[in-house]
């Protein structure tokens, strides 16, 4: 019963769950937990306090099975309410073991937040030590955070406890470990944004916000209880515990997850890939948790290439200085694989290693010059791209160790460079070419090569790659202004050859380039002799000089890493898999923030009551469904009360009163739509008002997608997403409003006759019921027409009194429930040549869409005619203002929605109407709201509730403009919403997507239909 989704009867299922919560049977208190969230996503804020009520009581079960179930039911409707957790915290915790898997896993991270929130993180983890060391790394210039400086990097001594010793930067990567423990408990996103601002430090965390994991029992009894579960058969109960120990457990303690997530390695692929990606943020903030274990990260046959990766990159973190040739051993076998992406990856890795033991740079350089040395990576790749990423990895890591201590490289530069005439991959001649621009000073043998080398080059330029190309132009500059001496005027000539080839190439890049160096060299470049150049520079030129100094003399600084790898989530979630916040992912609470919370135990009397009272009788349930049934009807009366009151120009009152003063309002008034949190946010400004008040400043920031203060503003007001629409109010167009006609007798078929009929906006005075229907008779002969009736078909024709037929109360259309039934009107006596009659009747077609069946009596005659009904005025406007039509929509999701699409071309006549004659310029957007709007109004008598417009910087682009319509079924007053979105250009067909949302499944999709309809039809008729 709780997955119907009916509003109607949610106050007694949720009646029912409270009392299957005590029921005797196990079964029956779970199948009650796990309804809670079906009734919680109904969205009844009058129950919310209820339904938290039931899940402390489920909480409190004595069966394993039931908490399981009500921690979820926890987890998706209250995970902030740690009042529910407080009170039954060491039981929940004893049971845990008992716990089924999934429930285990949802178990742990309830009680991982809360222990965070009431206590704060322990001194001896390994969150207190990276905090509390962060001011003494930034004292020491982030000397403790470079393990490559260290003499030993065996990760302690084995007297220390685990490493643990006095020389801690060998233990722990303190930069990388700090940014993890801040993106546990600020989030990524946040800890990212507040790290882009120059001036904003990061937030430190108060000595007050720790306890002892030795004398906390709380803390203790949670590492003892999830201890047992390191082993489970679940790999995802084994990294939830890991999480915790990772997260809370004293540092000396740490280890103990290291080989449960070693044995998860034996499992699926999927599972190894998981666990993998969690041991790779363990092992580079901590490497002496894995060090000792390396071969266990050793590729295997049948490992996937994503695993293999992951397990190198593990590889080359944990790597010390004694292990590190049976890991080299191992790169050379990888080296060979038939796979060259991996191959390639290898050879990065061997990089890696080399730049965290300088020690072993030497042997891997051999290594990788041996590689470049031979002969198949030294042929041409233009079909084999394997093949060239090997090269490019091997090129790109010798250029890693080269960066680390250039003049104790000379030598490999000058073989890199030897090897250019041999090398053909494009990628891998433009890091050498980069090389000898970058360190074209260094030593005496580079500066005495480099005629040569540069003559080589401008001869190859025609034949090289763009990226070759523009690393060669890049490369001569920068010698050119490093030389010295007679090799000026040399390199100068080359340069100018290079620039003349550059700039009659083909690619538009390099000629670009060619004519950006050529501009800025330009005081370099004259024919005019280098010590009368150098001694006397006009100011332009040494404008020029300095600048081009500055672009290509300047020495390279190490590049940081990509900004994804700076994304770290809680060990076990999807999004630490993803790299993304995956939908319902929270950060860990902040530390203590559940001590400075003053209303904590608020609200909790009721649900000690219910704990300590044995029974939940009838008479308990009788009262609870009469304190909901009242607050729902409560709740409903002000919701009518308020839209009541706040009606705008979408009135039948207010349209007719603003029939004759058309400037009475502006035409749009803008209001502020920037925070989705904010009241009122339809209040219109009035004509009189100056530019000033009638935007507000955060409806212009809105437009020009600004953020203003941002260095100011809390951390929650950043996190809040700014909405680019922007809200205006079409002033009264009820007036511009033109109801279709229909034909009911034609003038050919009716002798002269001539009988219309449209259909009326107005509400019936008889009763709510029925439908209005304008009937307009002419007489189009040349002779007068008497006894003028129209009356149904199978009505009493013996019935003569005028009257009797006027009479008509609502008990009497409630007669025939399956029949429509039409009021008598009024005969009219006579009707002159010319001359038109017009009388209103009123049916109640009981939703029957087939044609109602009448007779037209004239001049003695009776003739057959057939009204069509229109769906679309089977319902009344209902006003109400944005905030109660998204509430009420909310409550009407999946089964009570309905879509459809159709492509709307009316707007395209109106905006291309005098389009040459006409001076003034149509705003297109204003444009497109009427022409839907009056299409709207026209075909179905619906109250406009609001326009939202697109905030963009492209004014022909329509897309995000959405309207909404509101109305009640006539029979039964049932609310029936209408949301309009287009999408597509201005002066285009528009794409609309129709949404509607309504209790009545058949009555909502007929309207659907409907409204589809007749927006695909195009209009004649301009507006």
């Amino acid at each position: 019963m709780a997955g119907i989704r009916l509003h109607v009867i949610s106050s007694l299922v949720l009646v029912a769950v409270g009392k299957c919560a005590r029921d005797p049977s196990v079964y029956v208190r779970k199948s009650a937990a796990n309804a809670l969230p079906k009734l919680y996503d109904l969205r009844l804020e009058e129950h919310t306090s209820a339904i938290e009520e039931i899940v402390g009581i489920l909480l409190n079960d004595q069966s394993p099975g039931v908490v399981g179930a009500a921690a979820a039911a926890f987890a998706s409707i209250c995970p902030s309410n740690f009042s529910l957790i407080e009170r039954n915290y060491r039981r929940l915790c004893e049971i845990l073991p008992d716990v089924e898997e999934w429930g285990q896993i949802i178990l742990i991270g309830i009680l991982l937040r809360f222990v965070i929130a009431r206590h704060g993180l322990v001194e001896e983890s390994i969150m207190f030590f990276l905090h509390s060391t962060k001011s003494g790394k930034s004292e020491k210039d982030g000397e403790a955070s470079k393990i490559s400086n260290k003499e030993d990097t065996g990760y302690g001594s084995k007297n220390d406890d685990f490493g643990l010793g006095a020389d801690v930067s060998g233990n722990i990567d303190l930069e990388f470990s700090n940014m993890v423990s801040r993106c546990y408990i600020e989030g990524p996103d946040e800890y990212l944004s507040r790290l882009s601002y120059a001036n904003t430090g990061p937030s430190e965390l108060n000595v007050a916000q720790f306890t002892s994991g030795k004398s906390n029992d709380d803390v203790k009894i949670l590492l003892q209880c999830t201890s047992p579960l390191l082993w489970s058969h679940n790999s995802a109960v084994v990294l939830a515990a890991a999480g915790v120990h990772w997260i809370m457990a004293p540092m000396e303690n740490v280890k103990k997850i290291v080989k449960p997530l070693l044995f998860l390695l034996r499992s699926s692929n999927a599972s190894k890939y998981v666990v993998l990606c969690n041991i790779q943020v363990f092992a580079k903030a901590m490497p002496s948790l894995f060090a000792p274990h390396f071969e266990d990260f050793f590729i295997c046959s049948s490992d996937s290439y994503q695993i293999k990766t992951l397990k190198l990159e593990i590889l080359s973190s944990i790597v010390t200085e004694s292990t590190i040739s049976f890991v080299f051993k191992e790169f050379q076998d990888y080296i060979r694989d038939p796979d060259r992406r991996f191959a390639a990856d290898t050879v990065a890795a061997i990089g890696l290693c080399s730049q965290r033991l300088p020690d072993t740079a030497t042997t891997c350089l051999e290594g990788l010059l041996a590689l470049t040395r031979q002969e198949f990576l030294s042929s041409d790749f233009g079909s084999v791209d394997g093949e060239a990423g090997v090269l490019i990895q091997a090129i790109m890591s010798i250029q890693s160790i080269i960066k680390q201590d250039p003049p104790s490289h000379e030598k490999v530069i000058i073989q890199l460079i030897r090897s250019l005439d041999s090398v053909k991959v494009p990628a891998a001649r433009a890091i050498i070419i980069w090389m000898v621009g970058e360190y074209s000073s260094l030593g005496e043998t580079i500066p005495r090569t480099l005629s040569t080398v540069l003559k080589y080059l401008a001869w190859h330029f025609t034949s090289e790659a763009l990226e070759t190309k523009l690393q060669i132009l890049n490369s001569i500059v920068k010698v050119l202004l490093c030389a010295e001496g007679q090799d000026i005027q040399s390199f100068k000539r080359v340069l100018n050859y290079v620039l003349e080839l550059a700039e009659c190439d083909l690619n538009y890049d390099v000629r670009d380039r060619a004519r950006f160096l050529r501009k800025i060299l330009s005081s370099n470049l004259d024919s005019q002799g280098l010590e009368e150049e150098t001694i006397i520079l006009s100011p332009n030129k040494d404008l020029a000089y300095v600048l081009s100094g500055h672009i290509f003399g300047a020495q390279t600084k190490s590049s940081s890493p990509e900004p994804i790898n700076y994304r770290f989530y809680l060990p076990g979630s999807l999004s630490q898999i993803v790299l993304h916040a995956a939908p319902g992912y929270e950060p860990l609470p902040k530390p203590c923030s559940l001590l400075r919370d003053d209303n904590l135990d608020q609200g909790t009397n009721g649900l000690e009551r219910a704990r300590n009272s044995d029974s939940f009788d009838t008479d308990e349930t009788d009262s609870l469904s009469g304190s909901l049934d009242e607050e729902g009807a409560s709740d409903y009366g002000s919701e009518h009360s308020i839209s009541g009151s706040n009606v705008s120009g979408g009135s039948n009152e207010t349209g007719s009163a603003s029939e004759g003063d058309d400037n009475t309002d502006p035409l749009i008034q803008i209001s502020d739509v920037g925070n989705a949190f904010e009241n009122q946010l339809g209040v219109s400004h009035s004509g009189s008002a100056d530019l000033g008040e009638l935007i507000s400043k955060r409806a212009l920031e809105s437009w020009l997608d600004d953020q203003p203060n941002s260095s100011n503003t809390s951390t929650s007001e950043q996190s809040q997403v700014r909405i680019s629409t922007a809200r205006i109010s079409i002033g009264d167009i009820r007036h511009q409003v033109k109801s279709k006609s229909y034909t009911l007798l034609d003038p050919a078929n009716g002798n002269g006759l001539k009988v219309d009929y449209s259909f009326s906006s107005e509400v019936s005075t008889i009763s709510p019921h029925l439908v209005s229907v304008e009937v307009f008779f002419k007489n189009c002969s040349s002779e007068t027409m008497s006894d003028i009736l129209l009356e149904d078909e199978e009505s009493n024709k013996d019935s003569n009194s005028a009257d009797q037929t006027l009479v008509a109360t609502d008990s009497s259309l409630t007669s025939h429930n399956n029949v429509p039934i039409l009021v008598p009107i009024e005969e009219i006596t006579y009707l002159e040549p010319g001359q038109t009659a017009k009388r209103i009747i009123q049916v109640r077609f009981h939703h029957h869409l087939l044609p109602l069946k009448l007779a037209l009596s004239y001049n003695g005659n009776n003739l057959p005619v057939k009204l069509r009904p229109d769906i679309g005025y089977f319902v009344k406007p209902l006003p109400m203002n944005i905030e109660a039509f998204t509430d009420k929509e909310s409550r009407l999701p999946g089964m009570f929605e309905y879509v459809r699409s159709c492509t709307f071309t009316d707007h395209i006549g109106e905006l291309n109407k005098d389009k040459g004659d006409n001076l003034v310029v149509k705003d297109n957007f204003l444009v497109i709201c009427q022409c839907l709007a009056l299409k709207m109004l026209g075909n179905a008598n619906l109250f406009l509730v609001s326009v939202d417009m697109p905030v963009s910087t492209n004014l022909d682009d329509a897309s995000g403009l959405r309207l909404r319509f509101s109305s009640e079924i006539l029979s039964n007053s049932i609310p029936c919403l209408i949301t309009i979105t287009v999408e597509g250009k201005c002066n285009d067909p528009l794409q609309v997507s129709v949404k509607v949302n309504c209790e009545e499944t058949v009555f909502g999709l007929n309207l659907l239909n409907r409204v589809v309809n007749f927006l695909a039809e195009s209009s004649l008729s301009p507006l």
